[in-house]
């Protein structure tokens, strides 16, 4: 499957790794545009004076590990979409232009799934997503929350546990699935 990530599943940084750990777990393909990386650098100088840099070295990292996941097209496809909020067509645009299935995004209001539909799209949040795969391969899920986990301790100095490290991601039910997978 072909999915679009829109800037607010990727500036998360838990929620990113989540995300792109399970990409090569499930074989789908993760798609971007510039556009969506630059907001996502601009949008993590709000973290503090380090913050676009960091953002700019984990884009660099994200380009290298998928080479052709940037989605181009031509200045007439974005013309001619319509999205509630103007700002969004190019996210729509580069779905269209990688031939995505899906859009992974929180923001379903800014993507009405009729309009999606006319497209031949659909849009699924990342908690959802991240639960399907969970579904299909429980084993490497949990083997990628644990190193997720583990890194976000090493990071961060404080003791997390997997639970409450996806739950403050926004990832609440895959939080819950994890824990009561790891109590069977």
């Amino acid at each position: 499957m072909k999915l679009l990530f829109d800037t607010c599943v990727l500036y998360p940084t838990v929620m990113r790794e989540m995300l792109m750990g399970t990409m090569e777990i499930s074989g789908d393909t993760p798609f971007w545009s510039e556009r969506i990386l630059e907001e996502w650098a601009r949008a993590a100088r709000k973290i503090g004076p380090t913050g676009e840099a960091q953002a700019r070295t984990e884009i660099a990292l994200l380009r290298a590990r998928w080479p052709k996941a940037e989605a181009i097209w031509a200045a007439s496809l974005e013309a001619r979409l319509w999205l509630p909020d103007e700002n969004d067509k190019h996210v729509l645009a580069a779905a269209i232009a990688s031939s995505a299935d899906l859009i992974v995004t929180l923001n379903k209001q800014d993507f009405p799934r009729g309009t999606l539909r006319e497209e031949g799209l659909d849009r699924i949040d990342p908690d959802t997503l991240l639960m399907q795969i969970f579904q299909r391969h429980e084993v490497e899920m949990k083997t990628l929350a644990g190193n997720l986990t583990a890194k976000a301790c090493a990071l961060s100095g404080k003791s997390w546990e997997v639970g409450p490290l996806l739950k403050k991601a926004r990832l609440p039910r895959l939080a819950k699935a994890l824990a009561r997978s790891s109590h069977a």
